[in-house]
């Protein structure tokens, strides 16, 4: 029973729990604030059959609202009657009522009518009184403002930049403020930026024809600037020229007689040319208009851009520099090119320089120093690239002469210019290659035009005229009587003539290098020793070896070597007078022409020997032995009677070395000894070489007859002294091997030779065992060769015989003798 109890009590409350589910879900739809998806599906979630339970309870839901409603209608209903039967009475009072409104408002308004139009015209004067009032104040306000405008505007149609730019700060700052209401100075405001780039626009653009205008002026300034730094520098030059005569008179060395008038005639024109031209004197602010840098910068200034503008303006003119420092391809060519791009610098420096001493921090020293040195860097750049194409000596010259007018310019507005005179010495090292080179050329053309011949003087003053272009001193000559002949040949003078023009021209380029006069010296001194020992000495080499020049020519070469050699101490004299510097001073170099002369002098002699030889060769070339012949002719050959008749004549030709004094005479002496001894050893030397030829395989008896009267004939050459001077038989040592060699073969007497060989008394001493042996087996083979064509001739085969075995036997000693000399070695 209990049980039963719980299940129903259990029951009971499930359904009651249902109920109260349907309520709440009923609530919750008439709520309409949830959203119905969430309850119905709480209501049909529940049971199977809670759908239509839930529509159950919504009918019985429905009915209730229905039956309140019908409640509350039967409750309001007689309300409405009564309301509505009274509106209607009121209806007719308010009909009534709107009649007499509508009559009463008519009068009314047709009463107040002419009371309105005069109050409306009282309205309407006051409120003109006042807007006259406040207009007048306004204009109080606003005239200033418009004449400031005003101003503004004629200030920019007359240029004024500045003063428009000054009047834009009073109008923003002062009187537009005041009236910033009215739509005018909205207008002028927003105007005045516009204003303030339009000026910045028109004020660069001016910037930029001032840059334009300078660049092209560049060159004009630069060369105004350096004709006013030549001016001043001829001045001072002149000046200091007046107060020095001396040093004058050392720098015009022989014409000192008129160079005090000349300096006083220099000084005094230069004083007239500078009053002429004082008034003409020209700045750069003279040739250039400044005021667009000046305008340009003050706007910038006062708009508060000047460090844009110091920009821009730094930027432009460094492109400005880099176009101007660039050369153009051909400068090299001429003088005007180098001076158009020196002027172009300097025109551009001298603009920088005013611009840093008249503006405050638009350029500074630093920022014109930083932009110098890197100029200077690509000048010298420049400067050491185009002068290497210059091959004219003058070219050169006037180049220096230019940078020096350069440097001293921009040195004088404050510039540094150490490296420019260093660059010149590297230029000057050039300067001297190209006078080396012209210099080479022009000894080429006195060498190729002198006749190597004595200068033959008719009177005094052909001498005269002579030694006042070289320094020729000869006691021995001047005693003689007209007409002479001086030792030396045309050449000389005027080489002597050429290498002090080369020291003149030298001493040109150190002229205004700001150096003292000893380094002056030391200069033309080094300078003057590459020409004699380099070009000079050159020159004399290819003259000596070029193939026209006979054994004549080369004897007159030692002679003017010799006369050159003297003249050096002169030279240096020379260099002492122009320089004002004492040869007695310890650093002062020497020249080293003594040195150059003697190479020359041997290598002439060298030459000399040489085609002596060559000679002698052309001689035995020409030879033609009969080395078969069975008896000489009895007398010499002929070609060796012309070679002695042609040594004969070429030694006289040495009697005119120079002979004026013992040391010269010695040296005459020296030089022939040794040609005519070369000539006899190499002549000896042929003959021997004749004779062992590999070529010639057999020489009969009557050959060696033949060729020992030959060389009887170079015998008594030797012994006739062709040249004086040699001691005893000196000379006809040279022959003495092939004396003794051929002495053997005529006399037959190998006995004695082979008995006495290797003894200091032996009579065939220089006779060589390898010499006789080879001279030997061709002496038997022609004795060979003769006795088979006299075969038919019993008696002679028997002697024939006997010789050849003789011979064998000899052969067989010489050999042995060669073996052992050569196991000895």
């Amino acid at each position: 029973m209990a049980r039963k109890s719980k299940s129903n009590l259990s029951e009971l409350y499930l359904e009651e729990n249902k109920d109260q589910i349907y309520e709440n879900a009923l609530a919750e739809i008439q709520s309409f604030e949830l959203p119905l998806g969430t309850t119905l599906r709480s209501v049909y979630d529940d049971q199977p059959n809670a759908h239509q339970k839930f529509m159950e309870k919504l009918d019985a839901c429905i009915r209730n609202h229905d039956r309140e409603i019908e409640k509350m209608c039967n409750f309001h209903h007689q309300g409405f009657v009564d309301a509505i039967t009274e509106l209607l009475k009121v209806r007719a009072d308010a009909e009534k009522l709107k009649v007499q409104v509508t009559d009463t408002n008519r009068r009314l308004q047709d009463a107040g009518k002419e009371v309105i139009a005069q109050t409306e015209e009282i309205i309407r004067c006051r409120v003109q009184q006042r807007n006259i009032t406040t207009v007048v104040e306004k204009l109080q306000l606003c005239l200033p403002v418009l004449e400031m405008y005003s101003k503004l505007k004629e200030q920019m149609s007359v240029k004024r930049y500045y003063s428009a730019l000054k009047t834009m700060e009073q109008l923003e700052n002062l009187y537009l403020p005041r009236v910033s209401q009215y739509r005018f100075c909205q207008i002028m405001i927003e105007n005045l930026p516009k204003l303030r780039e339009e000026i910045k626009e028109i004020s660069m653009s001016d910037l930029k024809d001032f840059l334009e205008s300078i660049r092209k002026h560049s060159d004009r300034i630069g060369e105004t600037a350096m004709k006013q730094a030549q001016q001043q520098k001829t001045f001072s030059t002149a000046f200091q020229k007046q107060n020095s005569v001396n040093y004058g008179r050392n720098m015009h060395f022989g014409r000192n007689r008129i160079l005090e008038p000349k300096n006083e005639i220099t000084l005094k024109r230069t004083f007239e040319d500078e009053d002429e031209h004082e008034e003409e004197v020209l700045t750069a602010q003279d040739l250039v208009d400044f005021s667009p840098v000046y305008r340009c910068l003050h706007i910038y200034s006062v708009l508060g851009d000047g460090e844009i503008f110091e920009n821009y303006y730094r930027k432009q003119r460094r492109k400005q520099a880099r176009l101007v420092l660039q050369p153009q391809s051909s400068m090299h060519e001429t003088v005007e090119g180098y001076r158009r791009y020196f002027s172009q610098i300097v025109g551009f420096f001298v603009v920088e320089d005013h611009i840093l001493h008249v503006t405050q921090g638009l350029v500074t020293r630093t920022y014109t120093d930083e932009l110098w040195n890197m100029a200077l860097s690509k000048i010298i750049a420049v400067l050491r690239t185009h002068s290497s194409y210059c091959n004219d000596p003058d070219l050169v010259l006037e180049l220096k002469n230019l940078i020096v007018v350069f440097a001293d310019t921009l040195q004088g507005y404050g510039f540094p210019v150490n490296r420019l005179f260093d660059l010149l010495f590297e230029i000057r090292d050039q300067y001297n290659e190209t006078l080396l080179k012209k210099w080479s050329g022009l000894f080429r053309d006195i060498f190729e035009a002198d006749n190597y011949s004595p200068i033959p003087v008719a009177n005094e003053e052909e001498y005269r005229i002579v030694i006042s272009k070289f320094p020729f001193q000869d006691p021995e000559l001047d005693k003689q009587s007209f007409p002479k002949k001086l030792p030396m040949s045309q050449s000389v003078p005027q080489i002597y003539m050429q290498v002090k023009e080369f020291i003149y021209a030298s001493l040109k380029f150190s002229e205004s290098l700001h150096r003292s006069s000893t380094e002056i010296d030391d200069m033309l001194r080094k300078s003057t020793n590459l020409l004699l020992t380099r070009t000079l000495s050159s020159c004399l080499q290819n003259l000596i070896k070029k193939p026209h020049i006979g054994l004549t020519e080369l004897v007159q070469i030692i002679i003017n070597t010799t006369h050159l050699e003297q003249a050096c101490k002169y030279l240096e004299d020379f260099i002492s007078n122009i320089t004002n510097i004492s040869q007695l001073t310890v650093h002062t170099a020497r020249l080293y022409g003594l040195s150059t002369f003697k190479d020359a002098r041997h290598a002439a002699e060298g030459e000399i020997y040489t085609k002596l030889n060559q000679k002698i060769d052309e001689f035995i070339q020409i030879a033609d032995y009969d080395w078969t012949m069975s008896e000489s002719d009895g007398r010499a050959s002929g070609y060796l009677m012309d070679l002695i008749n042609f040594l004969r004549s070429t030694f006289q030709v040495f009697t005119h070395l120079p002979h004026n004094n013992n040391d010269h005479a010695a040296m005459s002496g020296k030089v022939a000894q040794t040609a005519c001894m070369s000539a006899c050893q190499h002549l000896s030397m042929s003959l021997m070489q004749m004779l062992l030829d590999s070529e010639l395989k057999q020489i009969s008896m009557g050959a060696i007859q033949q060729f020992n009267l030959d060389v009887i004939q170079c015998e008594l050459f030797a012994s006739s002294e062709p040249v004086p001077g040699f001691q005893g038989d000196t000379l006809q040592l040279a022959f003495i091997d092939l004396r003794q060699l051929l002495d053997l073969f005529m006399v037959w007497d190998w006995s004695t030779y082979l008995a006495d060989y290797g003894q200091a008394t032996s009579k065939y001493l220089r006779v060589n065992p390898s010499t006789a042996l080879t001279l030997l087996e061709k002496v038997h083979r022609g004795i060979k060769d003769s006795s088979k064509k006299n075969n038919i001739f019993a008696q002679f085969r028997k002697n024939d015989r006997d010789k050849q075995k003789l011979i064998e036997t000899v052969v067989k000693q010489l050999r042995s003798l060669v073996n052992g000399m050569s196991q000895h070695t």
